[in-house]
């Protein structure tokens, strides 16, 4: 049974994360970092309000003896002023991963990236530099680290837009969905690629849109051919 620690579990992608943790046979316990409480009460679920999500002095024993633990928090490009952004995407995510790290150094690391990461750390897009730097300073932590990077993420589930350019591409999804698995992923693929590779792992660290729906068409493929069997 194992024990599992999100940030975020309020956001798009988090939410689902966590219905497959509470709903999952394999998972005992799983605590969830928040700004503020939710409605969703579980037998495994501990929620526990964070104001500040640089430091967690105060929070330590959250993150002893996990065994996967998921960063989902993130904020859209121009919705926050530069300096904001890149707290929340760099600092955020490294003051969670450098916590995990001194209390739970087994445990595997899922980051909710994005399709154009820098890891050369000279980009001029700053959502690009920013999750580049986060991922490197993440990287050298030495934990079992794996770097998500989806494209165009679809909301299976109805939702208000962020902006018109969301709106946008959710209207012209389908035509997207055709140029390839280069450029989007649902919603609930993604949640479940994080899932499963928070659980048991993968051969490869940084996975890109492509290789999360190559991952999902061989965990379909796998079910199938043990259920023949």
């Amino acid at each position: 049974m194992k024990n599992v620690l999100i940030a975020g579990a309020s956001g798009m992608i988090g939410s689902i994360i966590l219905d497959e943790c509470l709903s999952s046979s394999k998972i005992d316990r799983v605590t969830s970092l928040a700004r503020r409480k939710s409605n969703n009460e579980h037998p495994k679920l501990k929620e526990v309000i964070i104001e500040d999500f640089t430091d967690y002095a105060n929070h330590r024993n959250l993150f002893k003896n996990i065994d996967s633990a998921f960063f989902c928090i993130g904020v859209y490009t121009g919705s926050v002023p530069d300096k904001l952004f890149k707290e929340i995407t760099v600092d955020y995510a490294v003051s969670f991963a450098k916590m995990l790290k001194e209390n739970s150094p087994n445990a595997k690391l899922c980051l909710l990236s994005g399709a154009g990461a820098d890891r050369t750390e000279k980009s001029k897009t700053s959502f690009a530099l920013y999750k580049g730097i986060a991922e490197n300073q993440i990287d050298k932590l030495g934990l079992e680290f794996y770097a998500f990077r989806p494209g165009y993420i679809y909301p299976v589930e109805p939702r208000k837009e962020p902006n018109l350019m969301y709106r946008i591409m959710r209207y012209l999804y389908p035509i997207i969905r055709l140029l390839g698995s280069n450029f989007s992923i649902k919603s609930t693929e993604l949640a479940k690629a994080m899932y499963e590779i928070g659980l048991n792992g993968s051969d490869k660290k940084i996975l890109e849109n492509k290789d999360l729906i190559h991952y999902l068409k061989e965990q379909s493929e796998n079910k199938q051919s043990t259920e023949i069997k």
